[in-house]
């Protein structure tokens, strides 16, 4: 099974990057920096008479990168209690990518993919992030799929996510779970 890591911290080796790689095994994943790529923000013509726009950027190509891949990894810092900017932004544009020629299949090929997220905050995340994966799951269920699992990981400075066991052992768990799936 292939995988692949959305990142969406604008943090380089920071705190969530480093549990994800914990969390992932070395080969057979490909990781996606959103931080590296021009990602539009969605304007939303749903209702105008045109329609959506096209957008040049770096979208489409990551989308495509995903939808070549069994596993979905969504790696997002817990930003005021939610996802972060970068990753909050790539979301949005599923609701453009659901409606555009080329992408009809979608959500059915969405569906298919087996999705886990990690999320790092500082503040009481084991608590304070679960409205974060509940968010997480909604926006699943619009697909029909469902969040396999998901990891929160407490950190605030930079390194401090070493510390904490639990996520760290969780991530262990989960790529040799990954591995034994290669």
């Amino acid at each position: 099974m292939k995988t692949i890591v959305i990142h969406g911290s604008t943090r380089k080796n920071g705190n969530t990057e480093y549990l994800t790689h914990q969390a992932v095994p070395g080969e057979n994943v490909n990781h996606v920096y959103l931080r590296d790529h021009n990602i539009q923000m969605i304007t939303d013509e749903r209702h105008s008479d045109q329609g959506f726009q096209a957008i040049e950027d770096d979208y489409h190509h990551i989308i495509d990168q995903m939808l070549e891949h069994d596993v979905v990894i969504l790696s997002t810092p817990i930003y005021w209690y939610s996802m972060s900017g970068l990753m909050k932004v790539f979301v949005d544009r599923f609701s453009q990518l659901v409606r555009e020629k080329g992408y009809e299949t979608f959500k059915q090929d969405f569906k298919k993919k087996t999705v886990y997220v990690i999320a790092v905050g500082g503040d009481n995340p084991s608590l304070k992030g679960l409205p974060l994966i509940q968010q997480f799951e909604y926006i699943l269920q619009f697909f029909d799929s469902s969040l396999e699992g998901y990891i929160l990981g407490q950190a605030n400075k930079p390194g401090e996510i070493q510390s904490d066991r639990r996520a760290l052992t969780q991530a262990h768990q989960l790529k040799e779970q990954l591995e034994q799936q290669l």
